[in-house]
């Protein structure tokens, strides 16, 4: 459970008269990730693609251009056989292309057009008020024409150069279309461009511009029209096509799948080789599907893996089903590497225990709960599924940790005595127990734990807690050093770490007489120099330099507090501005305002409860535990097949 499964790597040969049943047994059994042949001296190439390559491939650009256009989704639907699919799929390929491309390009003509009538009608606007037929604007040998707008009346100014002239204006836009000689066109001109004339184009049209547009506009939708009615064909196709085209593209992914193997495969005149990697335990299922596919005429043996492959060996995780879904959490950090140990099974524990620390709230925990148990009944996708199961996980941790602070929606379960009287709680009778003293700041550990009283307590205790899990990280990254580079390694690399711990608690408690006896401080510096020595040849200077790094990386920690207080606060807050609002108006329109203050104010902190616990506790999973054994930048084990949703053989 705490690393990878175990690797075999096996290698294939076989005559190339028999890469077909070969390739074909391979995918079948979906265990088996080939490894890229890399040409060199050997005499071995590369092959070249088997059957009809380039007509599947032809056909999957094709059926995933239509699967585009028809905006077909991945959904559930009744599986079809393959064999037959493949029968018929050329003929109903060319059918559904057909009528496809005839829809495309009428649906483009309409757009087209609509687009230009569009273009016409937004050139026409500005003279829609004007009476004059376009046919008017043109056509003068000795008339000089001014069609656009302008800012304030020019009718006084115009007169003042000539009486000969015809305007024509609009008020609201400003529109002008002004008639005057051509003798008077420069005068006119400076005139214009004192009231700051924009020149207009003149549509090159025929009739009055608000006829024309009320044509247009009843054109267009015609137009619209047309193009609803070929959306609903479109739909209509969809519907009548969607199996075919979801099982065919993924029948044509699988062929073409094997069709170009032998691209990552060595093969010579007359055979063919090919090497890769499967889990250990399916090795013997690999070697029998092959001999009985092939009747015992292909070999299949395994191979050693030497210790320079030991870095490309792909990587796949062994975990129970209930740890699974934080392989997520795993995945966007990156793979452990083969030698390495597997972390998922830790973070199962520590990221929904911090999770839950920091919220710790029973009805935030419900409310989580129920809106991840809904999403994962109702969304069906794969991505979403274990990303909800460890919502989930954390809300069980929330819950618990509610129970402890005794907290819900902000409000505290048990009343707690403050300036000597006992401020109730949500629970009638249900009052605060005093355990014990705490020996951190005067304060007193009760049960629920309060945490807004036990501030300095908890801030002492989160940091312990990070101190335990980076020391555990230190164990770990032992062990892995261990496993890779041998015991003398680990000890200088990660158990100095340890033993400059061990010397600086023993010195803090010599030093402040804890333990009465000079030699337990001397001891203490001792050991912690040994460990420093250790640390510098194992780690270099980069090892020292990071020292300081123990107790930023510890109270890095105390953000489990921190974080938790900010949703107490706002929790609280929330619940203060709700209950003021109510009780100077018990039963008024004030009490609807403050229900939904306190339903829109809860919401927006189960928001931020989701994204701001789940970021810190990551963040203390990556960068202060990670960092102290975890390596990654493993491969993926990707083996050679397909897992089918829509087809069946």
């Amino acid at each position: 459970m705490l690393k990878p499964k175990q690797m075999s790597r096996a290698l294939i040969v076989g005559h190339k008269d028999l890469l077909e049943e070969t390739i074909e047994v391979l995918h079948q059994i979906n265990l088996f990730q080939i490894e890229d042949y890399i040409e060199d001296d050997s005499g071995l190439k590369i092959g070249k693609p088997i059957g009809k390559g380039d007509a599947i491939s032809r056909s999957l650009i094709k059926i995933r251009s239509i699967a585009s256009f028809l905006e077909v989704k991945d959904e559930p639907v009744k599986k079809q056989n393959a064999s037959t699919l493949l029968r018929d799929l050329d003929s109903t390929l060319e059918k559904l292309d057909k009528e496809v491309s005839r829809k495309t390009e009428t649906r483009s003509g309409l757009e087209a057009r609509v687009k230009e009538i569009e273009s016409l009608k937004k050139e026409l606007l500005p003279f829609a008020d004007i009476p004059l037929d376009l046919d008017l604007y043109r056509g003068y040998d000795n008339l000089s024409i001014f069609p656009g707008s302008i800012k304030g009346d020019i009718e006084g100014e115009i007169s003042s150069i000539t009486k000969s002239y015809e305007l024509f204006s609009d008020h609201k836009s400003g529109t002008i279309v002004l008639f005057v000689p051509k003798i008077y066109t420069e005068d006119i001109s400076m005139v214009l461009s004192d009231h700051g004339y924009r020149e207009l184009k003149v549509p090159e049209q025929k009739g009055v511009p608000a006829e024309i547009i009320s044509r247009i506009d009843a054109e267009r939708n015609d137009l619209l029209r047309q193009i609803d009615g070929i959306d609903a064909d479109i739909r209509a196709l969809k519907d009548e096509y969607k199996e075919f085209i979801l099982a065919s593209n993924e029948v044509l992914s699988i062929e073409a799948d094997k069709s170009e193997i032998p691209l990552h495969i060595a093969t010579s005149e007359s055979t063919f080789i090919i090497e890769g990697w499967v889990p250990s335990d399916s090795y013997n299922k690999i070697e029998r599907a092959v001999s009985r596919a092939t009747q015992d005429r292909v070999f299949v043996s395994q191979q050693e893996i030497e210790h320079e492959q030991e870095s490309i060996v792909p990587v796949e995780y062994d975990n129970p089903k209930v740890v699974r879904p934080l392989q997520e959490i795993m995945n966007l950090y990156s793979r452990p590497r083969y030698k390495e140990l597997d972390p998922t099974a830790l973070i199962f524990i520590s990221f929904p225990l911090f999770y839950g620390m920091i919220l710790g709230d029973i009805g935030y925990a419900l409310v989580l709960l129920t809106l991840a148990l809904t999403v994962k009944k109702v969304v069906k996708s794969d991505a979403v599924k274990p990303l909800m199961n460890i919502l989930i996980y954390c809300q069980i941790s929330t819950f618990l940790f509610g129970i402890l602070y005794g907290e819900f929606l902000g409000f505290p379960l048990a009343g707690v005595v403050s300036h000597g009287e006992i401020q109730a709680g949500l629970i009638p009778g249900f009052n605060t127990i005093d355990l014990l003293a705490s020996p951190v700041g005067g304060e007193m550990i009760t049960y629920p734990i309060h945490r807004n009283h036990l501030i300095m307590t908890m801030i002492v205790f989160t940091a312990l807690v990070g101190l335990i899990h980076i020391n555990f990280g230190y164990i770990l990254g032992f062990i892995n050093e261990n496993r890779k580079h041998g015991i003398s390694a680990a000890l200088l690399e990660k158990g100095s770490w340890l033993i400059i711990q061990i010397g600086i608690l023993l010195g803090v408690l010599g030093y402040l007489e804890v333990l009465r006896s000079e030699a337990v401080l001397y001891a203490g510096i001792a050991i912690f120099l040994v460990g420093f020595v250790m640390l510098l040849k194992g780690e270099g200077v980069k090892g020292p330099i990071e020292l300081p790094s123990l107790l930023s990386n510890s109270l890095s920690y105390t953000r489990l507090i921190a974080v938790g207080l900010s949703s107490i606060y706002i929790a609280s807050t929330v619940n203060m501005i709700a209950f003021q609002m109510i009780w100077p108006d018990k039963f008024g329109l004030m009490t609807v305002f403050a229900i939904l203050v306190f339903i829109f104010g809860h919401a927006l902190n189960a928001v931020l409860s989701i994204i701001a616990p789940g970021l810190h506790a990551l963040r203390l999973q990556y960068v202060e535990f990670f960092g102290k054994f975890y390596e990654g930048g493993g491969r993926k084990y990707d083996p050679f097949g397909y897992i089918r949703k829509y087809t069946e053989e």
